[in-house]
């Protein structure tokens, strides 16, 4: 059975661009989530991963390599997934597929390697555009940030950073797990300093 996989950052944001090429048949699969958020923790990237683990599932569509996540790590980690299962994977603004009659298509891997450094690269360039943009209000007086004086309790702090503690316990060390869980190193020592 085949499956298409949808993706936007907001509810604001629509998908009809998105499900334009889907197939009929297709079961649909659409998250409202960040590309930062990795696949496997997202609400339908798990249910994708529950039906695949099932063999309901070898064959899934995106529209653009994107769709599954805008880290490099998270990726190339979903893909492998999909490549030990013997799932394809079609994405649909390349036209290629990433098995050939069983094979791993290398033009496939090569591609999609570029496409998902693209990726991040855009995700970091989104990141930086949103601080000259916090700079630029903050310099025109109108950043309204986080009230002076507050604080976030340690178990709030913790609960957003799962994936760090995981990546700490499995024994990264504290600059892998700031790459593999795109934050910046500081986040990462301060979440090691509270466990």
């Amino acid at each position: 059975m085949k499956a298409r996989y949808i993706r936007v950052s907001t509810g604001a944001q629509n998908t009809a661009r998105q499900e334009e090429k889907q197939a009929k048949g297709e079961k649909v699969f659409i998250d409202i989530v960040s590309g930062s958020t990795p696949f496997k923790q997202r609400q339908q990237g798990k249910e994708l991963i529950k039906v695949i683990e099932n063999n309901e599932i070898n064959y899934v569509s995106v529209s653009s390599i994107d769709r599954l996540g805008r880290n490099l790590y998270d990726i190339l980690t979903t893909l492998e997934f999909f490549k030990e299962k013997g799932v394809i994977l079609k994405v649909d603004n390349l036209g290629i597929e990433s098995l050939i009659k069983g094979k791993e298509n290398q033009a496939f891997k090569l591609i999609i390697s570029v496409m998902a450094n693209i990726a991040e690269m855009e995700r970091e360039a989104i990141l930086e555009r949103q601080r000259e943009g916090i700079a630029l209000a903050k310099a025109k007086g109108i950043y309204k940030g986080r009230e002076k004086g507050s604080t976030e309790s340690t178990e709030d702090f913790l609960f957003k950073y799962k994936e760090v503690i995981k990546s700490l316990k499995k024994g990264n060390s504290i600059r892998d797990t700031a790459k593999i869980c795109n934050v910046s190193i500081g986040t990462v020592q301060k979440v090691k300093n509270n466990i």
